[in-house]
């Protein structure tokens, strides 16, 4: 495994705590690059569409490093963790794909089929249409939030599957554990993210029915306030899952773990207010799977204090060392 060690994280003054952190990541995400990267689209055999965004540094060399990134729930490729992630390992000469999830982001439309917590044959879909793109090229996976889950899922349930030029992967404060997480979202002062969710997803449902006349949409028997009651009523049983419990048993990546075989990191927060810490203190990782956990940065927060200045790129520089252990172009 690579041999980077993760310094201690130290949040901002005026950030501290987890809500800070996460709202601040959130809402807050500063001056972000241009979009210009190449958009492509990857059919799937059940008719929908997935969309990558190939950024390609221009001095990229042949056969060079490759990074396949997954935005969270009701994120997109523009999400700001995603495009900084992006701009850092392009200038290191890495090639990056950020993908949108069913129906997200330039996807939007494209699928009628939601993406779920569990989609990890998806994410399969694209890493083999990159290795066509990039033949022989090392790539490493990145997924943030649910699509940390998502990733995991794919690296553990069945290793055989995993193409052979995936060397690395990491999963950024990932809901291991979807039942705990989604509950827990009904208590105080959770339930703002929970709303939050919620009204998202609801706002996609109403746009894609204007957009495309053949999707059916849900019959709700009331509209759902919680994300659990838009998970029972609509993404489970879309996705073929008897209900919300179904669901999050089935997809939870905890369960997945111990079979991981290619070098992974956790890395996640003590004080994320959405993913409780205690499914991370309970796992007993494989050798080949380094968990972290930082005392702060909330839910894709991270946002530090560096030499006195404040640093939204602590996260980054992470995972750009775990990709590229000296931090230098390959």
């Amino acid at each position: 495994m690579p041999p980077n060690t993760i310094p201690p994280f130290q949040s901002h003054w005026a950030l501290a705590g987890g809500h800070r952190q996460t709202l601040a990541g959130a809402f807050f995400p500063g001056h972000l690059p241009d979009e210009r990267a190449v958009v492509r689209q990857i059919p799937l055999p059940d008719g929908d569409s997935l969309v990558v965004h190939d950024d390609c540094p221009p001095d990229w060399p042949t056969a060079g490093p490759v990074a396949v990134m997954l935005h969270g729930l009701a994120g997109c490729h523009r999400s700001s963790y995603l495009v900084r992630m992006a701009a850092m390992l392009n200038e290191h000469r890495v090639r990056t794909f950020r993908m949108d999830l069913r129906g997200c982001g330039a996807g939007f439309g494209l699928a009628l089929k939601p993406y779920n917590a569990g989609c990890s044959e998806d994410v399969l879909a694209v890493l083999r249409a990159v290795t066509e793109w990039c033949p022989n090229s090392p790539i490493s996976l990145f997924g943030f939030s649910l699509g940390g889950n998502i990733i995991l899922k794919l690296l553990g349930e069945a290793p055989e599957r995993i193409p052979s030029e995936l060397v690395r992967a990491a999963a950024v404060n990932p809901p291991i554990d979807l039942a705990t997480c989604t509950y827990g979202l009904s208590r105080w002062p959770q339930r703002h993210y929970d709303a939050y969710f919620v009204r998202q997803l609801l706002q996609r449902l109403r746009e894609l029915q204007q957009r495309r006349v053949d999707f059916v949409p849900p019959t709700f028997a009331r509209i759902p306030r919680r994300l659990i009651e838009f998970d029972d009523q609509f993404t489970a049983p879309r996705s073929g899952y008897r209900g919300a419990d179904d669901y999050y048993q089935r997809c939870s990546a905890e369960q997945f773990i111990p079979a991981i075989r290619v070098p992974t990191l956790i890395l996640t927060s003590r004080n994320d207010p959405l993913i409780p810490v205690a499914s991370f203190e309970r796992l007993t990782p494989p050798a080949n799977v380094r968990l972290h956990i930082t005392e702060g940065g909330g839910h894709l927060g991270y946002l530090a204090t560096s030499n006195g200045e404040r640093s939204r790129d602590w996260l980054q520089t992470q995972l750009r060392d775990w990709v590229l252990p000296q931090g230098k172009p390959t």
